[in-house]
């Protein structure tokens, strides 16, 4: 039998994407020896329902222009074509059709974004169709442990932690640092700051 492709989707909203997304996506892929990592940008995304999201066109063209220098991350637009809510259940039995039951998924987020985990929908039979990857921060620990606790065999099973540098930078910090006039440099790629200015997003 031959061993199980493995395949990781980093879901988010990526609003705007930025380095802790890129630094994130490679150490599980070099960890977990994933073949690539599928960026996944939320269309409609169900948890931040009413909040003004940016348009996903705006989001998609960014997260494609961090991602193009490594040729192990790709970007795909499966949640941005789809209408209605996006929800991850939908997505990652869409990239179990394309790519076939001989492939290992795993879906990589935030400590933070695990602690909601209960409440996505259909959360066990989607814990029984692929792993999920939690980068983890000192702080959030305990609260993923709870987590891992609460799905018991399936959590300890399905759900990992990975310690990841320290970069403690989020799209809502720089979503304000660019509307307050402060620099982004360095925290999103190069491209993705040139595109913000240029679209005038965020200010």
């Amino acid at each position: 039998m031959t061993d199980k492709r493995k395949i990781g989707i980093m879901g988010g909203t990526f609003d705007p994407v930025h380095i802790g997304h890129l630094v994130t996506a490679e150490a599980v892929r070099i960890q977990y020896g994933l073949e690539k990592v599928l960026f996944v940008p939320a269309g409609n995304p169900p948890h931040k329902q009413g909040s003004n999201v940016t348009l996903a066109m705006h989001r998609y063209i960014m997260t494609v222009m961090a991602t193009y220098s490594n040729p192990y991350f790709f970007v795909s637009p499966i949640e941005l074509e789809r209408s209605g809510p996006s929800y991850t259940i939908d997505t990652v039995q869409e990239f179990i059709k394309q790519y076939g039951d001989n492939t290992e998924l795993y879906f990589i987020t935030g400590a933070d974004a695990i602690q909601d985990l209960p409440t996505w929908e259909k959360i066990d039979h989607l814990l029984n169709m692929c792993h999920f990857i939690a980068a983890t921060r000192p702080g959030c620990i305990s609260r993923l442990d709870d987590v891992i606790r609460h799905f018991g065999h399936l959590g300890r099973k399905r759900i990992h932690r990975l310690a990841t540098p320290e970069l403690e930078i989020s799209s809502t910090d720089i979503r304000e640092r660019v509307k307050g006039g402060r620099s982004i440099k360095y925290i999103v790629p190069e491209s993705v700051e040139s595109y913000i200015i240029k679209e005038k997003l965020y200010i």
